[in-house]
């Protein structure tokens, strides 16, 4: 009996350290990506910056708004990123509404990008027969991006639904258990003392 003890006092010691040695490594893991996400988010908003300002002063044109638009939806999904980060590391669990969020901030960049590339394919002299079939495509990316988009959205509205709801739905039943008990007690109340 005494080497299964000691056999099992060893597993558990071994488990304590794998254990702490992982949970370290996570840490580092979650810093070391932080960092270079907010790295990323300031390096994107700096190269935003300047594109607006040479954009400004060269005369705007609609493409090098919608390419500074990009680039600003770039670095929210970054910021995005480094939130969802910034949870995880502190709750220690995996949120799915960043995710969706982030998603949906890209497929919207995609809309915007396709829009202007689509844009530039129907002005007067550019349309030719190859051009059709692109068009064609681009129309049914931007459908399946539409419902990509409708799809997201409604998953963050029941997300949001259902944590707001789980709160109330366990005061019910704590309220319910609670009267529960105190039904319960009645009975054992009326046959106490007085009952004898």
């Amino acid at each position: 009996m005494d080497g299964d003890e000691l056999k099992d006092t060893d597993t558990t010691r071994i488990g304590k350290l794998a254990s702490r040695v992982f949970l370290r490594i996570e840490v580092f893991a979650y810093l070391v990506l932080g960092l270079l996400l907010a790295l990323t988010a300031l390096l994107g908003v700096g190269s935003a910056a300047v594109s607006l300002w040479q954009d400004v002063q060269d005369h705007v044109t609609a493409t090098s708004l919608v390419l500074t638009v990009d680039r600003l939806l770039f670095v929210l999904m970054v910021v995005e990123i480094l939130h969802t980060v910034r949870v995880s590391f502190r709750s220690g669990t995996l949120v799915c509404e960043p995710f969706l969020i982030v998603g949906l901030i890209a497929s919207i960049r995609r809309v915007l990008v396709i829009t202007l590339e689509s844009s530039q394919v129907n002005q007067p002299g550019k349309w030719a027969p190859e051009t059709q079939a692109l068009f064609n495509s681009t129309m049914l990316e931007l459908a399946v991006l539409g419902s990509l988009i409708l799809i997201m959205v409604v998953s963050i509205c029941l997300l949001r639904y259902s944590v707001r709801a789980a709160p109330r739905k366990h005061q019910d039943n704590s309220a319910s258990a609670v009267g529960m008990q105190a039904t319960a007690r009645l009975p054992e109340q009326a046959t106490g003392p007085s009952g004898d």
